[in-house]
């Protein structure tokens, strides 16, 4: 169980490889040889950080004083907060405003990091600050078995009797609610001793994978020498060129396979990881630990799987149809990502024209929101093109006190408009939550935290389908809404069916081998695409290197959030009364309620299957246009 630590609270939502995400490619210029180095970039497309700290000195003076704070803070408070609700609301007013202010070591450290994996003294900064949220959560521990020392009774007069103390009602019911789950003083300072344990899976595996791992040299689809990244795969994926994708896609998987079982090695670490703080949180399942947090019933897991799998027909119609449409005798793992149909006329977007885009697209969602969109834009927010060491994929992050920051390789193509629009749809998520919500509330839920992007993308999907004119124009839109689908809903909950898998055979006791949980994701990868799809060998390892399974039980939220964002934008789009300011509010509202709750305000209701049978409604509609414009 997490229970709201505003110390150790990041607070914004990491998204990586996500929906249009999954895409990424190259930066441009160039898009031969080798990948830029940082300073052959342009300062306007690299992200300001000295909005956070001036410069690595102004983050040690802070690092230092936060130092001191770890020590000092359980010496004011520990052992007093039963005394007067005026201690109490002192204790927990100190705890989240010291916890925005780590906010900004972590993220300055890590986007640090980001920038370039393999220098020394950003490694360093990014392990220290993951050391002082062991330390913060250390000398925090004793909170919460505090507070539940408390009478409920007595606890709830205080919160009635105390105007102040009102304002952490929500934050102390969670306490409350999860009593069960929380140990003594001992037992949580133990816990959070485990902190830089846990993460060391995590931070070995992106080690390995962003700086260590030796990618081969292919041939471009002009005879061009070009060094593969993970970067450089999602955009060769992409290609019409099957020669140039099948090369990217067993080059990429040469590089991971002769550590194949290092890989498996962490991952089965970090889930043992998970399998004991189930256990020492006194939970019968990791999946239960995992929901309990944010308050998700177990069903809503349940639900998605079991709906999806029930629609896995809709899905084998799909990979018939690609098969067809890319006039290949077999289906492989890289046939799935290029376009069942070439964009007419195919062009490269500037990064200027992207935002243009962007910016119109997103007009359905009102003034108010363009403006901040605007102001992201415009104050280097953002950090654009691929360069050397840098981190893969896309995100957004940042810190409660600054700004949300983004984090992208833009490659000029159409997806990437796509991908823009999705981090920003991040962004501005944080942005009005830290605008409107106190510290304690100033960041949201995971399960919410795919839902603002995916609302963006749908809503730029139907700008572009409403100005397609001619017939190859709407096949190849409705082809990327399709694939939207196929790779946010049906994709992330084949990987919730293996990830539960995976930590149900941690649960029993069985071993977690590179072979064992490489036949394990080839089989559900199988399943879910049909007999149409050809397993290459290589998928044994394909589905190993997801870095998202060092998260548990992370993946799910992109199908659901996918569902509630689709429901959330034909609502924006049709002009339905409300619908706009609902989805405002939703944007707001931060961790003052449980998200189901945060989710039902705006009008989604995801305790049900209706969401997730609707998706699966818009998916098979889609399909239906597609193959009735193609014979028409």
């Amino acid at each position: 169980m997490k229970t709201h630590r505003p110390f150790v609270a990041l607070t914004l939502a990491l998204c990586l490889t996500g929906l249009l995400a999954a895409q990424l490619a190259l930066a441009a210029p160039p898009t031969t040889g080798e990948v830029p180095t940082r300073d052959q970039i342009e300062d306007k497309y690299k992200w300001d950080l000295t909005d956070i700290y001036a410069d690595r000195e102004a983050w040690e003076k802070d690092f230092k004083r936060m130092q001191g704070i770890a020590e000092s803070f359980p010496k004011k408070y520990k052992g007093k907060l039963t005394n007067s609700p005026d201690i109490l609301y002192g204790a927990l007013q100190d705890s989240a405003q010291v916890g925005v202010e780590f906010g900004k070591i972590m993220v300055y450290a890590h986007q640090t990091l980001h920038e370039d994996g393999n220098v020394p003294t950003s490694q360093e900064m990014a392990k220290r600050a993951i050391g002082l949220a062991t330390k913060l959560n250390e000398a925090t521990s004793w909170m919460e078995p505090e507070i539940l020392s408390i009478p409920e009774e007595t606890l709830r007069s205080w919160i009635t009797s105390s105007p102040k103390l009102a304002l952490y009602e929500h934050h102390l019911d969670n306490i409350i609610r999860g009593k069960a789950h929380i140990l003594d003083a001992r037992g949580e300072e133990l816990l959070a001793m485990t902190g830089q344990m846990g993460a060391a899976a995590n931070e070995a595996y992106t080690s390995l994978c962003d700086v260590d791992l030796p990618f081969p040299t292919i041939k471009d689809e002009n005879g061009n020498d070009v060094e593969l990244s993970e970067t450089r795969h999602y955009m060769f994926r992409t290609y019409p060129d099957r020669r140039v994708r099948k090369d990217s896609f067993m080059g990429t998987m040469s590089a991971y396979m002769p550590f194949k079982n290092t890989i498996a090695a962490l991952l089965a670490g970090s889930i043992h990881g998970d399998v004991f703080t189930t256990k020492a949180r006194h939970f019968d399942a990791t999946l239960e630990a995992a929901l309990f947090g944010p308050n998700i019933p177990v069903s809503v897991y349940d639900n998605l799987v079991k709906t999806i799998n029930k629609n896995l027909p809709l899905l084998h119609r799909y990979a018939k149809l690609r098969k067809k449409m890319l006039g290949v005798d077999e289906l492989h793992i890289y046939d799935l990502y290029c376009p069942m149909v070439p964009k007419p006329q195919e062009e490269q977007y500037t990064y200027e024209q992207a935002k243009d885009m962007v910016l119109t697209g997103l007009e359905p969602l009102g003034e108010e929101y363009l403006t901040a969109v605007r102001k992201a834009f415009e104050n280097r927010w953002i950090d654009v093109y691929e360069t050397k060491n840098k981190r893969s994929g896309a995100y957004s992050w940042g810190t409660y006190l600054v700004h949300p920051y983004m984090l992208l390789n833009f490659n000029g193509t159409f997806d990437y408009v796509g991908t823009l629009a999705h981090e920003m749809g991040h962004a501005m998520h944080s942005y009005f939550t830290f605008l409107n919500r106190p510290p304690v509330y100033g960041s949201y839920a995971t399960f919410v935290a795919e839902v603002a992007s995916t609302t963006n993308e749908i809503v730029m999907q139907e700008y572009w389908l409403q100005r397609a004119k001619t017939k190859e124009e709407k096949l190849f839109l409705l082809d990327q809404f399709l694939d939207s689908i196929r790779q946010t809903v049906f994709r992330q909950t084949m990987f919730a069916e293996f990830e539960r898998a995976m930590h149900q055979a941690a649960e029993a006791g069985e071993a977690l081998t590179a072979e064992r949980l490489g036949k394990m994701y080839m089989n559900t990868m199988q399943k879910y695409y049909g007999p149409t799809l050809v397993m290459d060998p290589e998928a044994e390892v394909y589905g190993l290197r997801i870095s998202h399974f060092f998260r548990a039980f992370y993946v799910y939220q992109y199908a659901t959030s996918y569902s509630a964002a689709a429901t959330l934008a034909v609502g924006i789009l049709d002009e339905k009364p409300g619908a706009l300011e609902n989805y405002l509010g939703f944007l707001k509202a931060g961790s003052s309620e449980y998200p189901i709750d945060t989710l039902k305000k705006a009008g989604v209701d995801m305790t049900t299957p209706k969401p997730i049978e609707d998706c699966m409604k818009r998916f098979e509609t889609l399909l239906d246009r597609f193959e009735e414009t193609l014979e028409s």
